[in-house]
């Protein structure tokens, strides 16, 4: 019992060690891995390349399946490309499947030394969250080491032998024994690491560990699909097509099980070697034969898994893909068009606000008036999409843009509730009242409200691009709009201390409007603020203490 859970303990800290290798090589690379793979888009072959050497980094195919799946999900890569990436990503897992099978056991202590001392002298930096790695990389040697000693305790159990020798009865068990072990493990690689340990300490047969590494392989494709069963249906395709390779690949595979031991196995010098390339071949095989079906399997899946006419908000596509959270690079991405999508809603109704003054069209404000919901609603995805992005897998950079995202949200939000005002007041005080602004009052909001199109367009280039000197240009506008809103208010009471009839019927609403008008001005121009102070643009205090303190 000891050492079954010795193996069982073992068998933990290796899929442990992968998750930390694939998770902060996400962190430190992830922006660069995305950009790899995204410029590789245009060729089958490049894409299957990309898709191997971004796999052998992260240790995982699933993981590049959910990153891929998140760019076919936003539009940026077809799926046959995306295709291409998978089975050059399957080549990379066994490659380094092949790579960790060697004893390396060595280099353990030194990764785990190494990587703590990194990992604690530089915590939240670029080199913390390398040594992260290297830990990872060394418990993966160590969990090896261990499960190979475990593994030979076991071989002299009589009851466990005779347990998975009756597993060689039959292929379909191997198979799917495989695939649940890969799926439970979330890791295909440390499945076939294992598989090739056992077989090595002739815990298994050799024909039962090639059975039972198809079936892992069925169920890394076969992971990846449960992974992204509540995604979009355009992050659901690649994982599916892949899974079709696999199951084509296996059952092209499987009669050549006996054949790989009588021919190929004498060749070898130990079972291990023979268990990763069979893992090496079965992937380069599927690569080499399906590459060129990338277009068909690609036809069949969107037969299979068409994507619906309306899939999202007001029968649009959103953009908060729930594949990309495993990247955070990715997923703020995801969050920022999505808030760009908030803001030009916002945009319309802004600027329908004029043609509801001037036209006296009751049946555009209450239309403006119900966007707001959509708004709000957005606001809401947006802020609870960002809180699952795990705040410890961002680095400065990252952290500095999620908060920006937040603070853009929530003014939209913000300028839509007052747009809505707005247009409820003047709908109860001009509309419905029957009343008119004078021809002078008329042309200063007009001017008002083209300034505030334009800054509010301003303020959506200064939270995509980032750029401080629109940043900088942004608050000068704020400055010159209160001027504007000061001189504009004294006209109007000029106009009431000359007696102009129809100033005095809208003085209420006048005043309130152009306060209005100012306060979104001010909700526009705080994006600025974010940018100005991470570039070091802003001072302490406006303040001028000489003034207070002569």
């Amino acid at each position: 019992m000891t050492h079954l859970l010795n193996l069982l303990a073992a068998i933990a800290l290796l899929v442990w060690g992968t998750h930390l290798v694939r998770k902060d090589t996400l962190r430190v690379l992830g922006a660069n891995l995305r950009k790899v793979l995204s410029q590789s888009a245009d060729n089958r072959f490049k894409a299957a390349i990309s898709g191997l050497g971004v796999t052998a980094l992260l240790q995982s195919s699933t993981a590049t399946a959910l990153i891929i799946s998140a760019f076919v999900g936003q539009g940026l890569m077809a799926l046959p490309a995306a295709l291409a990436v998978m089975l050059g990503a399957d080549l990379g897992t066994s490659l380094m499947a092949l790579v960790f099978s060697r004893d390396l056991s060595w280099l353990s202590p030194l990764f785990i030394f190494f990587g703590v001392v990194l990992f604690i002298s530089r915590q939240g930096s670029t080199a913390g969250y390398t040594g992260r790695i290297l830990i990872g990389l060394g418990l993966m040697l160590l969990a090896l080491s261990l499960v190979r000693e475990s593994a030979h305790e076991l071989t002299q159990a009589e009851a466990v032998r005779t347990l998975l020798g009756s597993l060689g009865s039959d292929r379909l068990l191997e198979i799917t024994v495989g695939a649940v072990l890969s799926v439970l493990s979330y890791s295909s690689l440390a499945i076939v690491l294992l598989i090739a340990t056992l077989a090595n300490s002739q815990v298994v047969t050799l024909d039962v560990a090639l059975g039972l590494v198809l079936g892992a392989n069925l169920g890394s494709g076969l992971l990846a699909v449960l992974t992204t069963m509540s995604n979009p249906v355009q992050a659901r395709q690649v994982p599916l097509g892949n899974l079709i390779f696999k199951v084509m690949g296996v059952a092209l595979m499987a009669p050549l099980v006996g054949f790989w031991i009588n021919r190929v196995h004498p060749t070898l010098p130990d079972a291990a070697t023979v268990v990763v390339l069979f893992h090496l071949v079965f992937n380069g095989s599927v690569s080499v034969v399906f590459i060129g079906l990338t277009d068909v399997i690609g036809r069949w899946v969107c037969y299979w898994l068409p994507i619906p006419v309306n899939t999202g908000l007001n029968g649009r596509q959103r953009h908060l893909d729930p594949s990309a959270l495993e990247t955070p690079s990715v997923a703020l991405a995801c969050a920022v068009r999505e808030a760009m999508h908030q803001s030009d809603v916002v945009e319309t109704m802004l600027g329908g606000v004029l043609e509801v003054i001037k036209n006296n069209n009751l049946a555009l404000a209450q239309s403006l008036q119900k966007m707001d919901d959509t708004v709000d609603e957005l606001c809401s995805d947006i802020k609870y999409y960002l809180t699952k992005i795990s705040r410890e897998a961002l680095n400065d950079k990252e952290g500095r843009r999620w908060t920006d995202i937040i603070s853009f949200t929530i003014s939209m939000e913000q300028i839509g509730d007052v747009v809505e005002r707005i247009l409820e007041d003047i709908e109860n005080k001009k509309i419905r009242a029957g009343r008119e602004f004078s021809s002078a009052g008329m042309a200063e909001i007009t001017e008002l409200h083209g300034y505030l199109v334009n800054n509010l367009r301003l303020g959506m280039s200064v939270f995509l691009n980032n750029d401080p000197r629109d940043a900088l240009k942004l608050l000068e506008e704020k400055t010159r709009f209160r001027d504007l809103e000061l001189q504009y208010a004294a006209n109007h009471l000029n106009r009431l201390t000359d007696n102009t009839q129809k100033s005095i019927e809208t003085s209420s609403l006048h005043l309130d409007l152009i306060s209005e008008l100012k306060r979104i001005n001010s909700l526009i121009c705080s994006i600025a603020y974010p940018i100005l102070d991470s570039a070091g643009a802003l001072a302490p205090n406006r303040l001028r203490s000489s003034v207070l303190n002569p």
